[in-house]
């Protein structure tokens, strides 16, 4: 039985992080809406409130029974998590006469296990106009800032129950904490310590959430799940498709089926080169050379979305060709990860509409098949940390983000094959060059666009008309956002002199500077 925290949702910009430092305790944890009812299921061990963009004195704003789940389970209020606690057992939260935005210093108050191991004075950040003006009663303060006078609190043991409650129940309440600062966020120091504190000190947590438990648990999950039914899986050579892939083969085995699509629009050799990884992973795939079909779909179009388009409509057309070859299928694999599933969510009420991530990029309404998604309870570097556990090779986990569409949104106008060549050769020089620099690791994301400019160059005595490239580096955490990569001028200069030398059809090299945003990290 696996251990649990679960994060109620109130909208704040930084639940996903509170996600991410309870998982990197070692403790599995949930997101969901706060208006989701709890399901106090064996193994959940605490619940943290998050942050929200709303004022608890909004008219509309999101309300949760905190006093009945405190009944049942140590409680932890983050920011309007905290303040709404403390509204809601009768004390006093209002506009802060001073807003704290950004980095404030927390002071210690008194010595509680929630704030064991943390400094007398550390920073932390902060994001609110609202302040708890007075706490209620049975409720103490552990810390303030220089601001504000309650920056972290507690609650006495059975506040809120009434005198017969209490003499009859012979149970007190668990533990109830607040926080008016975001302990998720880099900005505060010791904020990693204090969740720790909360999952081990306060919930008794074990810390058993390791990618050898999530591997053994997973593979039991989807033998009961497939049984002795059959599996089909487009496969892209990324991350997330080949770890669920190697999940769902450790129990099915042969009865997966993946499919593998060379579009015409991969990187320089990089559909022999997955290929070949799939065999040494004992993957059953079936590699489609579907090139030529891409680019007839492709001519003469030049609009980026046209090309997506395109791109992914092609895609299913061709999946779902290679699927009626096979017969008895019931399951679809698919690589979804946990923040494409949290974005499908509204926390103000069911999604409308549920965004695709998918690897085939949407189902033909004919494929009737149930979905099997091992790593929908997953973030990105998790699914690294579990591959890496599965003997999956460090090339292929940790390799930069690639986008769907491929070369096809590098290449700007239109798609030829011509141009692919040319983009393919510059483009491996340019990551090759990467990797032997020792570069590769210390940016997020890095490519190739080829430009629809051509300009004069000198080759020798010889006068050319060819292309241009331009070369894109970012530094960034999850996409959002993201700062050029400041390459050495000496690196930027010898792979710009290999690419003009070996590339025939390219006389130009630039180096894109901008930043996301106001620009994308892609062109297209």
């Amino acid at each position: 039985m696996t251990e649990k925290i679960l994060i109620l949702d109130f909208g704040s910009q930084y639940t996903q992080l509170i996600a991410r430092a309870v998982r990197e305790a070692n403790v599995y944890c949930e997101i969901q809406p706060y208006h989701k009812p709890v399901n106090y299921e064996a193994g959940l061990k605490g619940i943290i409130l998050s942050g929200s963009p709303f004022s608890v004195n909004d008219e509309k704003a999101p309300v949760v029974d905190v006093a009945a789940m405190n009944a049942q389970l140590p409680v932890l209020g983050v920011c309007y998590g905290a303040q709404l606690t403390a509204k809601l057992y009768g004390g006093r939260v209002e506009k802060s006469d001073k807003r704290e935005y950004g980095r404030a210093y927390m002071v210690k108050q008194q010595d509680d296990s929630l704030l064991a191991g943390i400094s007398d004075r550390s920073q932390v950040w902060m994001s609110h106009s609202d302040s708890i003006k007075e706490l209620p009663e049975g409720f103490e303060i552990l810390a303030t800032t220089d601001s504000i006078p309650v920056a972290a609190f507690r609650k006495s043991q059975q506040v809120g129950k009434s005198e017969s409650q209490k003499e009859n129940s012979g149970l007190s309440d668990f533990p109830l904490y607040g926080f008016q600062f975001h302990p998720e966020v880099y900005h505060s120091t010791e904020g990693k310590t204090l969740i720790k504190n909360f999952l081990y000190n306060t919930c008794g947590c074990s810390g058993d959430w390791t990618p050898a438990h999530f591997i053994s648990e997973t593979v039991s999950n989807l033998k009961q799940q497939i049984g002795d039914k059959k599996v089909i899986m487009a496969l892209s050579g990324g991350v997330d498709s080949t770890v669920a892939a190697v999940l769902i083969s450790k129990a099915v085995g042969k009865n997966l089926f993946g499919i593998f699509v060379d579009n015409g629009v991969l990187r320089k050799d990089e559909f022999a080169q997955v290929i070949e990884t799939y065999k040494v992973l004992d993957l059953n795939v079936k590699g489609v050379d579907a090139r030529e079909h891409f680019y007839t779909k492709l001519a003469g179009k030049t609009d980026p979305e046209e090309k997506r388009k395109i791109i992914g409509n092609t895609f299913i057309e061709v999946f779902d060709q290679e699927a009626h070859k096979l017969t008895d299928i019931s399951f679809l694999g698919q690589g979804t990860i946990y923040p494409d599933v949290i974005e499908s969510v509204s926390v103000h009420g069911p999604s409308q509409t549920i965004k695709s991530h998918h690897n085939v990029g949407g189902l033909p309404d004919t494929m009737k098949l149930d979905l099997v998604e091992p790593l929908r309870f997953l973030f990105k570097d998790e699914v690294r940390r579990v591959g890496v556990e599965l003997g999956i090779p460090h090339d292929l986990l940790f390799r930069h983000p690639f986008p769907g569409p491929g070369l096809a949104i590098r290449i700007l106008g239109e798609v030829t094959e011509e141009k692919v060549t040319l983009l393919q050769n510059a483009d491996a020089i340019y990551i090759n060059g990467l990797k032997q620099h020792g570069l590769y690791d210390k940016v997020w994301q890095a490519g190739t666009i080829l430009l629809p400019v051509k300009s004069v160059g000198v080759m020798g005595d010889e006068r050319t008309y060819e292309f241009t490239v331009a070369l894109r580096a970012v530094t960034s955490v999850d996409g959002m956002t993201a700062d050029w990569a400041h390459l050495p001028y000496e690196f930027l200069a010898h792979i710009s002199n290999e690419i003009i030398n070996n590339v025939k059809g390219i006389n130009r090299v630039v180096y894109d500077i901008s930043s996301k945003p106001p620009a994308t990290i892609e062109w297209e």
